[in-house]
């Protein structure tokens, strides 16, 4: 026992038990029903962007979410933003509450846009809880290329 943490000493004489220790119930954090849900939704909206020969595609996993309760907004010509609200399930007084791990609130994320970005043709679907924002790019003009002879 000579070897096992300090941290273990309350525990002498009972069974590690992996599923219900708490490594940071001594800590200052504030417990976790006064935290606010309002910024946990706001945290958990995971977007992914990338950039294809075509377009810049953003996509955003939303399950839960219909399209009328998402707002895809370019504001400033130039900054995508996505916006929502997941509601809080209602709460039933004959319900007990076993855990709660969905998040709920409003979420928002801005993303400033490259200037080849085509804005006035962007484009959003949203299908099986993912929010697809498509923006076509600019073609790249090519230079003309004029070949000059050398004399002499």
């Amino acid at each position: 026992m000579a070897m096992i943490p300090s941290f273990f000493d309350n525990r002498r004489g009972t069974i590690f038990d992996p599923f219900t220790w708490e490594p940071f119930k001594d800590f200052p954090f504030p417990p976790t029903s006064l935290v606010s849900h309002e910024n946990s939704a706001f945290a958990n909206t995971r977007i992914d962007w990338k950039e294809t020969p075509e377009a810049h595609v953003f996509q955003a996993d939303l399950p839960g979410l219909k399209k009328e309760e998402v707002k895809v907004e370019v504001e400033d010509e130039r900054v995508l933003q996505i916006s929502g609200e997941r509601n809080v399930e209602k709460e039933d007084k004959n319900d007990t509450w076993h855990r709660v791990e969905r998040s709920s609130g409003k979420f928002l994320r801005r993303f400033r846009l490259p200037e080849n970005a085509r804005v006035d043709q962007v484009k959003a679907s949203m299908e099986n809880g993912v929010l697809t924002v498509t923006l076509p790019k600019e073609e790249v003009k090519k230079p003309d290329v004029k070949a000059i002879e050398i004399s002499g």
